[in-house]
């Protein structure tokens, strides 16, 4: 009797604590959030064990390929002497875009925190309890599973799945919509690409962007945090979730002269840093293409997948056309506002004319 009363009470007990998951706990801790944040404010993929694996996967292109497989500033690819040459060429890192890429960077750091802790803090948490509570809805209490490492690692699968999935359905829909285009346009504006064109993007993209990888986390922790009762992690490399790490380890050849090809059978799964090259032309055949982040899925699936032929020409940018308005900082950071006035005033004058009967 005794034994069932303590059952009684243990299982009470157990009923009456609150399955929280990653975000709910980092939002309690907001206080470390905050000096985290504020304080180590540098990208992953400029961090200098990134940099180590980006220099020695340059080396040894270098050395495989001859010194061929870079590009220039024009898209076209090009024989470097030397290997300085071939890792710092004049005509890419002395460009304005360069240039620009640092001040847009620069700024999008500065403001960054702020947007940052909103989503993480306000958002994040509330998404992930009501994940957690619709499962417990549905699915009565946790069980409370058992980790291991190989939930461990699908955790962090789907989490890379779920963010290449957001990250997908955002950036298509800045290739789409004018409105949307006006922001993205700034980080398209580039005519040469280096690591830091990665984070080359208007102010106004940054909480955008953001909101996919905020959504994949939330929805991940919660299902996650519902099935193991809170005690899972995501597998880890380089102090990352361990796909992340392990596909980001090419990322910075994504945004970068020198050419990183994929077989074609891989690049039906992997987005190869090659395919992004091409993303980023301005040719017909490659606009809006190869708009994922890490995999192939989803380009496959809805059919915007786009595998160049080796050292294919890739000129970067805008265009002829539209480039001479996107070419300093300051058009960079007031160029979206000028595109919605002039869209408005578009659509205000085209009215005025319908209604006046032209």
């Amino acid at each position: 009797m005794t034994d069932t009363n303590n059952q009684v009470e243990n299982s009470s007990a157990f009923e009456d604590i609150e399955v929280i998951g990653p975000f709910t706990e980092m939002a309690q801790n907001l206080g470390g959030v905050l000096w985290k944040l504020l304080g180590d404010n540098v990208p992953g993929s400029l961090h200098w064990s990134m940099l180590l694996v980006t220099l020695a996967l340059a080396i040894f292109l270098y050395w495989m390929r001859g010194g061929r497989g870079a590009k220039t500033a024009e898209g076209r690819e090009r024989q470097s002497d030397t290997f300085s040459e071939y890792l710092f060429p004049v005509d890419i890192y002395g460009h304005v875009s360069a240039r620009v890429d640092i001040w847009l960077w620069c700024l999008e750091r500065v403001l960054r925190p702020f947007w940052v802790v909103s989503l993480l803090v306000v958002f994040a948490p509330s998404i992930e309890r009501a994940v957690i509570r619709s499962l417990e809805w549905a699915l009565g209490s946790t069980p409370a599973l058992d980790a291991n490492y190989f939930w461990m690692l699908f955790y962090s699968l789907t989490i890379l799945l779920l963010y290449d999935l957001f990250f997908y359905a955002i950036h298509y829909t800045m290739h789409r919509f004018t409105f949307f285009w006006a922001i993205h346009k700034v980080h398209h504006s580039a005519e040469v690409l280096t690591p830091l064109t990665r984070y080359r993007e208007h102010f106004l993209a940054g909480p955008i962007w953001a909101s996919g990888g905020m959504l994949a986390y939330s929805i991940s922790g919660g299902i996650f945090a519902y099935l193991f009762d809170g005690s899972l992690v995501s597998a880890t490399l380089f102090n990352l979730g361990f796909f992340s790490a392990l596909f980001g380890l090419t990322g910075n050849f994504r945004h970068s002269h020198i050419l990183l090809h994929y077989p074609v059978w891989l690049s039906l799964w992997l987005q190869s840093p090659a395919m992004h090259h091409s993303h980023h032309s301005y040719l017909p055949q490659h606009l809006g293409t190869n708009l994922a982040a890490v995999t192939s899925i989803w380009d496959r699936l809805f059919g915007t997948i786009y595998i160049p032929e080796k050292d294919e020409f890739t000129p970067w940018g805008l265009g002829d056309e539209t480039q001479k308005d996107y070419r300093g900082f300051q058009q960079n950071v007031f160029g979206p506002f000028l595109d919605w006035w002039r869209m408005a005033t578009k659509r205000l004058n085209s009215e005025d004319s319908d209604k006046a009967g032209f």
